[in-house]
């Protein structure tokens, strides 16, 4: 029903605007009797008139003339949102030189002309062929013209005329800020301005209703309300409490046409919430508290925790907790928890089973800030009470004193008393204590306590000049119970006895002149004593009795700890003496009386004319002029090096004198290398001898030469036979250079070769030269070397007496000797020829 009573308002505005358009657009002629020319003026603006010339008379009698226009219209207007089926008829444009033939042709230019607007040419009447939106365009600019049909030539000039769309009820109010937030303070007055919320509106204006709106609530009554005018949001109720309700939702409707049926609305949503003000005071659930603490409680440690509940928030909700009253203030300390807002109960001082077992506190939680204007609502504070049981705890032993401080005079004997302490039970029980030192804090085990009545006694005599405090512990553990166990610090300070004698406060050598004057002060020597010094300290000095008499130096006490050394005599002389010694006796004041000896030493030394020492050693009055030790020591290095070449030069004269081969005709010795083993003496090789003796030993294959290390070599096995088609030449071969090494010319030096033969031949048992297989041929020899001392090998050997000469057999035999080296012997009656 609603809309369908929109749709017939709508369809009566349109029916109205079209009749208006009408009386406009379609004025009579401009000589129709019935209207005069004022009317017509007036009421028919928008119809085509003749051209018409009115005289006035100027001032002196001048006439003006004034042209008319041939166009004369007010505004047209076309509504919006029309959806009939014809288009609009927005008015008509006529022409007085029309004559109605149709020769005049009527053109439409501008904004929405020809697509929007269109134009009979011949009629004049323009139309709207689009459905308009005031909200889109609210008006368009057009421009008429006449101009022939036949020629196109304008008739009249041309003239622009607006179109104005008509608005209509076609654009709900909006909030264009939507939704939105307040807050606004609990318990505030009613009518208290919360905010303020606005709309828009579309449609015009400035023409009816349709943009005028109005403002009501929806929702949030009755807590808040809306002034219809502005959209200013009040408080409309009083007390509103944030902590019994924080936030709501409020609705806000805007509507048009003043509010009227058939406006159109709009809505929006406001969230308001509540803030806090300190309007609750804190309040403790409990009025009374119950706690306890252990007696063996350390100061600091917590003992319980309360809390006064405030339901504000923020700084309005802060407690500040205090304790006001109660037996047990100076026992106990009251805090405040930062993250959780609690009091904290901490002990502040030990607290005695035995002693007291009750405390009582009372304690205060107020607000930190207060509102004044919600002053007359307090008071903001709450009190509550605490009490506190002392628990039985089994407690170390406790010493009557917190520290001991002892003395004990150095070199006490074994066993000296040093003090004693105390510690007893505090418990009901009291049991027994025992006391003891740990040795972590006694390391050398200076001193020792007795267990039941903690006397301390010394285990040795003490050194105040190597310890002169001793910093102990002693701890007592309870007999009984838990064992448990206290300490305390014993300080020991061992007294000092004049038990070291006094020295010299330095031990510098005294130099002097040797033109010193008789009379001279050479030094002034003090002393220092290990002992504790006193202020009245003092000591004495004096010359020993053997050298009291001495004709040198002399000694002074000055009276005041210090004694000076005068000379006696002049004419020191270094080359004479070059050192004094001057033992001097110190007595300190001690009780009893210590003395001790003490040797000066006194250099003398040269000096120049002004007494500026000069040197002081004696070494320069015995070298000779000109040379010093460096170039001493230089000389005897040059004499070593050429004594070590001249030894070595007659060395190598002496030894190349020696001959190279040692032969003698009686008999052939050879001396080999203790390192020669069995199997080396079954190896053979062939050698040919220095020029004097070309003697070359087949089956052993030995050089007997001084000057090198013999080598072996693996013989070729006589007796053995050839094989093969081919091995005629490769025998014939080696025989021919067998008998080149023996028997040829004597090698250049050293005399020796070594002949090696890496072919011995096809079918040859030995089958190579190497070591390996050599051992395993068959011979008719006997090759065995004695590997054991005192051991004797007997053979025959092949001996070359020289060149081109036949080789002789004759018979030898191999001995080890006693010092490893190998003996060579041949018979006592063989002669060489």
């Amino acid at each position: 029903m609603k809309r369908q009573g929109l749709g017939l308002l709508r369809a009566l505005l349109v029916l109205l605007g079209v009749c208006a358009l009408c009386s406009v657009a379609f004025g009579t002629r401009r000589g129709n009797a019935a209207l005069d020319q004022r009317s017509r003026r007036h009421r028919n603006p928008g119809h085509l008139s003749l051209h018409r010339h009115r005289q006035r008379t100027g001032k002196e009698g001048q006439v003006l003339h004034r042209s008319k226009r041939g166009w004369v219209w007010n505004q047209f207007f076309v509504i919006e949102e029309y959806t009939g089926p014809d288009p609009v008829l927005v008015g008509r444009l006529h022409s007085d030189v029309d004559s109605g033939k149709g020769s005049i042709k009527y053109i439409l230019s501008g904004e929405g002309a020809g697509t929007i607007f269109v134009i009979d040419d011949k009629t004049g009447n323009i139309h709207a062929t689009k459905t308009l939106d005031r909200e889109e365009q609210a008006q368009y600019t057009l421009t008429a013209q006449a101009v022939s049909r036949d020629t196109n030539k304008p008739l009249e000039p041309p003239s622009e005329f607006i179109v104005k769309v008509q608005d209509i009820n076609d654009n709900p109010p909006e909030f264009l800020h939507g939704p939105y937030y307040a807050r606004v303070p609990e318990m505030s007055n009613v009518g208290t301005s919360v905010m303020q919320v606005t709309a828009t509106d579309a449609d015009d204006p400035t023409y009816g209703n349709s943009a005028r709106l109005v403002y009501s609530i929806l929702q949030g009554q009755p807590y808040f309300s809306v002034e219809s005018q502005t959209g200013i949001i009040r408080t409309a109720l009083p007390d509103m409490d944030r902590e019994a309700r924080q936030e709501y939702e409020v609705v806000i409707q805007a509507k048009d046409m003043g509010g009227h049926m058939g406006g159109l609305s709009g809505t929006t949503e406001v969230t308001i919430t509540l803030t806090d003000v300190n309007d609750n005071p804190p309040k403790f659930p409990q009025s009374v508290y119950a706690m306890s603490v252990l007696e063996d409680k350390v100061p600091g440690e917590e003992v319980g925790r309360l809390k006064a509940n405030d339901p504000d928030l923020g700084d309005n909700g802060l407690v500040n907790y205090r304790l006001v009253d109660g037996d047990g203030m100076s026992m106990f300390e009251l805090t405040t928890d930062s993250e959780t807002r609690e009091a904290v109960v901490k002990l502040k001082k030990m607290v005695d089973y035995e002693t007291k077992r009750l405390y009582t506190l009372k304690v205060e939680g107020a607000n930190t800030y207060i509102d004044p204007q919600y002053l007359a609502w307090g008071p903001y504070k709450d009190e509550a009470t605490i009490k506190i049981s002392v628990e039985d705890a089994d407690e170390p032993p406790v010493f009557v004193a917190p520290s001991y401080t002892f003395e004990v005079e150095e070199n006490a004997p074994e066993g000296t008393v040093v003090g004693r302490v105390h510690a007893k039970d505090t418990d009901l029980a009291n049991n027994p204590v025992r006391y003891m030192i740990p040795r972590y804090t006694d390391v050398e085990q200076f001193f020792s306590v007795d267990a039941e009545d903690g006397r301390i006694t010394t285990t040795r005599p003490l050194d105040r000049e190597a310890q002169a405090w001793h910093n102990i512990s002693v701890s007592a553990t309870e007999i009984g119970g838990h064992h448990q166990d206290t300490k305390v610090r014993v300080n020991i300070k061992v007294k000092d006895v004049n038990d070291n004698s006094p020295e010299f406060a330095t031990n510098n050598e005294v130099l002097m002149c040797e033109t010193v004057a008789p009379g001279k002060v050479i030094e002034t020597v003090s002393a220092v004593d290990k002992d504790e010094m006193v202020h009245r300290q003092h000591f004495t000095f004096s010359l020993a009795p053997e050298v009291a008499h001495n004709h040198n130096f002399s000694l002074k006490d000055n009276r005041d700890s210090t004694a000076s050394i005068y000379v006696l005599r002049k004419g020191f002389s270094r080359l004479t003496q070059d050192v004094y010694f001057l033992p001097i006796e110190i007595n300190d004041n001690g009780l009893p009386s210590l003395s001790s000896t003490n040797t000066l030493t006194i250099r003398v030394c040269s000096c120049d004319s002004k007494d500026t020492i000069l040197s002081c050693n004696v070494e320069p009055y015995v070298l000779p002029a000109g040379l010093s030790t460096g170039a001493l020591i230089a000389i005897l290095a040059c004499i070593v090096i050429l004594l070590a070449i001249v030894v070595l030069f007659v060395a190598l004269r002496r030894q190349k004198k020696e001959p190279l081969i040692v032969f003698e005709e009686e008999d052939i010795r050879r001396t080999s290398s203790p390192t020669m083993t069995r199997a080396a003496a079954r190896r053979t090789r062939r050698l040919s001898t220095s020029p004097h003796c070309r003697t070359q030993m087949v089956q052993m294959g030995f050089l007997p030469r001084k000057d090198i290390k013999p080598e072996l070599q693996y013989p070729i096995r006589p007796g053995l036979g050839h094989t093969g088609a081919n091995s005629v030449d490769v025998d014939d071969f080696i025989k021919t250079r067998i008998a080149e090494a023996d028997c040829g010319p004597p090698p250049p030096p050293p005399y020796d070769s070594i002949q090696i033969y890496g072919y011995e031949g096809r079918g040859s048992l030995a089958g190579s030269l190497s070591s390996l297989e050599s051992v395993t041929t068959e011979s008719d020899l006997d090759y065995d070397y004695p590997a054991e001392l005192g051991a004797e090998v007997s053979g025959s050997w092949r001996i070359c007496t020289g060149p081109k000469k036949a080789p002789l057999t004759m018979p030898m035999t191999v001995k080890t000797l006693n010092s490893g080296l190998t003996e060579w012997t041949a018979p006592p009656d063989f002669r060489f020829p």
